[in-house]
């Protein structure tokens, strides 16, 4: 199988676009072929990701070094790491943006 080319990173939280968990928050956990394996924590577990089309999420641009370090340290991360993460994020960056739109920044 052809690899193709991306510019996803591990730990890198996208946004699913496409399929039953859209617009759900994950992380890349790793790559399979042209494939991302992302999980949430929740549920989807890090020991059973998703594989997903790299065409059906949207990056983020935000990555989480707490979990680039865990994976790259013990080549794991947990659950809990996660969803922390995750809801971290969502909290922390996404609202933030969305006031700033209102403002008209």
């Amino acid at each position: 199988m052809k690899e193709v080319e991306h510019n996803f990173q591990i730990g890198e939280i996208v946004e699913v676009t496409k399929g039953r968990e859209t617009g759900k928050y994950a992380i890349v956990i790793g790559f399979e072929n042209d494939r991302l394996l992302i999980a949430d924590g929740d549920k989807r577990k890090f020991d059973k990701p998703k594989k997903k089309n790299i065409r059906h999420v949207r990056s983020t641009g935000h990555i989480s070094q707490e979990v680039l370090r865990a994976i790259k340290d013990t080549g794991k991360v947990t659950n809990a790491k996660m969803r922390y993460v995750i809801q971290d994020f969502l909290t922390n960056h996404l609202n933030k943006n969305d006031e700033e739109e209102m403002k008209g920044v």
